[in-house]
């Protein structure tokens, strides 16, 4: 058995920092500053954005569900209960980066895949990343430090949501900013490639999982508790989805040619940062419920913030409140299952990632459902269709877009000719059809001669 020099805790925190910083910031996170540019180029439209957030979101929860029974698959082919998590993790970079870099690639029909792959590396590199490390961090005595891995999402939202800020600047297509964020994340990969090395004695140990934490409640204790931790951190899931998702597109739509738009998403970054440092702070003897409760707490008011005020003011306080509890609620979660399940916490945690994965997938689908809705929008207008087989009172009458409408009033009004009138003005060449008498200018109607009153004399008598 060999031994080499242990890391200190710093080394294993900032490792876990930058891993996830790739996986979560850069591997599931880059799509969201990226889509106004996509947007924009027409490459995709939001339905389509939808499908490729949900493909994302699917994928990371086949990613959680597939490491929460990774005991039972292991145990099903025969094959060693251990597992080599820090290889795991380089696995997870490697596809990372490769997936990042695929999506620079003009190939539409690929997208969907790409971004399910991405979703599944990004969840395999999470469990197991905040598995290893905080456990690690444990072992050495100082779990509170557990909360600065946390901190790489937020960093890689901010590194990603500035980069997308500076290639609108110069006009950069998407493709450049994909590419971008792939150089990043291989760049980033590359500084902590040595330290998830098995060699170094950075896995977990196959046996003798003695705890020296506090002790574990009962089993049917257990159970309730994790039901209930694994539906709250579901429905802190489904909370968060839209908003964080869709920040960019929503702040453009509601304040249209305004300066500060490409900045509340690295603002959301800087509330994930500083929410998971002061978790980091905090005392590692308090209520993990509490503390989550009051997150949850928080989160809401962050969402609520854009709905109640969209203003400049409230789209920046709704950033950073929604921002402040999103890591520290997976913090809290993930130290409270190593509480009640800490013989089998990265199977449990899994299971906690999946019902969180839950969300973003009925989010995405309502997102895809409302760009469904607002295609129709835009294509209920059509050309000018007149049905003579009614009377005029009861025909319908649509307008193009391009043309100055009729007014409906004056269209349908009983009192006016149903009959048309040629002028000289030939017909336009975008109006290809029969003159109407709700035309696209090329008619026009002239209301009908009164008619003659008859003078009826008075018969005389005798």
């Amino acid at each position: 058995m060999t031994h080499t020099r242990p890391l200190n805790p710093l080394s294993i925190a900032l490792a876990g920092l930058v891993s996830l910083g790739v996986a979560m910031g850069i591997g599931r996170f880059a799509f969201t500053p990226l889509l106004p540019m996509m947007l924009a180029e027409r490459s995709v439209d939001l339905t389509g954005a939808s499908l490729l957030a949900s493909a994302n979101y699917l994928g990371y929860l086949l990613g959680a569900v597939a490491c929460t029974f990774q005991p039972w698959i292991w145990r099903h082919f025969g094959w060693a209960s251990a597992v080599n998590g820090p290889k795991l993790v380089r696995g997870g970079l490697i596809a990372t980066v490769l997936l990042t870099l695929g999506m620079a690639l003009h190939v539409p029909g690929a997208w969907v895949l790409l971004r399910f792959a991405a979703g599944v590396a990004s969840a395999v590199v999470f469990l197991y990343t905040s598995g290893f490390c905080l456990e690690q961090l444990a072992r050495r005595g100082v779990p509170a430090m557990g909360a600065l891995i946390y901190v790489g999402p937020g960093l890689g939202i901010v590194a990603s949501g500035l980069a997308a800020t500076l290639l609108v600047q110069m006009h950069a297509p998407a493709s450049m900013g994909w590419l971008t964020f792939g150089v990043l994340a291989a760049l980033l990969m590359s500084a902590v490639w040595r330290v998830f090395d098995s060699r170094r004695g950075i896995a977990a140990p196959a046996a003798g999982h003695a705890t020296a934490g506090p002790a574990a409640p009962s089993t049917d204790a257990g159970n309730g508790e994790m039901a209930l931790l694994t539906v709250a951190y579901g429905l802190a899931g489904i909370g968060y989805i839209i908003t964080a998702t869709f920040l960019p597109v929503i702040a453009r739509q509601a304040l249209p040619g305004s300066h500060w738009l490409d900045l509340f998403w690295p603002l959301f970054g800087v509330g994930v940062m500083l929410g998971a440092i002061g978790a980091s702070r905090l005392s590692p003897h308090g209520d993990l419920r509490l503390r989550l409760a009051a997150c949850y707490l928080v989160q809401a008011v962050g969402v609520a913030a854009s709905l109640v005020s969209p203003t400049l003011a409230g789209f920046a306080a709704g950033s950073l409140l929604l921002g402040l509890p999103f890591t520290a609620i997976t913090f809290f979660a993930m130290q409270e299952v190593r509480r009640v399940r800490p013989l089998q916490a990265t199977s449990f945690m899994g299971l906690l990632t999946a019902a969180y994965g839950l969300g973003p997938d009925r989010g995405a689908a309502a997102g895809r459902v409302a760009g469904g809705a607002q295609r129709q929008r835009g294509a209920r207008v059509r050309r000018v269709v007149v049905d003579r087989r009614r009377p005029a009172a009861g025909r319908r009458v649509a307008v193009r877009r391009h043309r100055a409408p009729v007014s409906r009033a004056r269209a349908l009004s009983p009192g006016r000719a149903t009959t048309p009138t040629r002028t000289a003005t030939p017909a336009s060449r975008r109006c290809r059809r029969r003159w109407s008498t709700a035309g696209c200018g090329a008619t026009r109607r002239t209301p009908a001669p009164p008619a003659r009153r008859r003078r009826v004399r008075p018969a005389r008598c005798g």
